[in-house]
């Protein structure tokens, strides 16, 4: 996979050269590259905004620069990157990303990220950058940042992550929050008892059937607690008689948390 950043703090994507997305890119499995949008600029202040049409608060990130550096990006288009990239824009007025947008995204080619900063960038960027490929105005969730570079980040972890190589054991994958729709159960390791409090004894059992209930149990209830909403859009049809005594509360389907 090829991925792009254009933003106006380049130090800012540091740290996507540390930890898995390090290796991934010295391995050869993700090929990144980050680029200035200053850089980009004509004139001597290398401004890329200016004052809103309409009045209001704030600045407008200038269509110029954006569109010579989305030229740019696309222009390195090579065997294997499909085309033109996808171009993802985070804003908190996008769809919102999850696991599942992480899959699509982890399928595909080549992205690129347009880091927005101020009020915004100029709607006919987005615009303009349709005319060549798709554009997906992105949104980690209901808050506000200062610019689109923590999102990045974010998005790029979660993609790059998925990419065939990048996790060394890819059954690490497939059980944990979201995946399902159920989040992840708790997790235990060495020393068995740490500060008087002792790890499940189901987890020291051996019984790998009831280990396996235990956990479906503990990411049912952990669902229910944390996250209801996304209980609420798992199929009643797919869950069996332990499932629901489990939501239920019946001592009787396993150990909780507290065991």
């Amino acid at each position: 996979m090829r991925i792009d950043v254009v933003t106006i703090f380049p130090d800012y994507l540091a740290p996507l050269s540390l930890s898995l997305i390090g290796k991934a890119r010295e391995q050869g499995l993700l090929d990144l590259a980050v680029h200035d949008l200053r850089g980009f600029t004509r004139d001597r202040h290398r401004s890329v905004d200016d004052t809103p049409y309409g009045g209001g608060a704030g600045m407008v990130m200038r269509p110029e620069p954006w569109g010579a550096a989305l030229d740019h990006v696309r222009s390195l288009a090579g065997p294997g990157t499909g085309g033109a990239p996808h171009l993802l824009v985070p804003s908190p007025s996008g769809v919102r990303f999850s696991q599942a947008m992480a899959r699509e995204l982890a399928a595909q080619p080549w992205l690129a990220f347009a880091c927005g900063r101020y009020e915004g960038i100029d709607e006919r960027v987005l615009q303009d950058g349709a005319e060549a490929g798709p554009v997906t105005p992105v949104s980690l969730g209901d808050y506000v940042l200062g610019g689109g570079e923590a999102a990045v980040l974010v998005i790029v972890e979660a993609v790059a992550r998925l990419l065939p190589g990048v996790i060394g054991n890819a059954q690490s994958l497939v059980e944990e929050s979201h995946e399902d729709g159920l989040l992840e159960y708790p997790v235990y390791t060495k020393p068995a008892v740490w500060r008087g409090r002792e790890v499940p004894p189901v987890l020291l059992s051996g019984h790998h059937g009831q280990i396996e209930r235990w956990r479906r149990d503990q990411r049912l209830r952990r669902t229910a607690a944390r996250r209801p909403d996304l209980l609420a859009q798992i199929e009643p049809a797919s869950l069996d008689d332990a499932d629901r005594a489990a939501l239920a509360g019946d001592p009787t389907s396993g150990p909780d948390d507290a065991t």
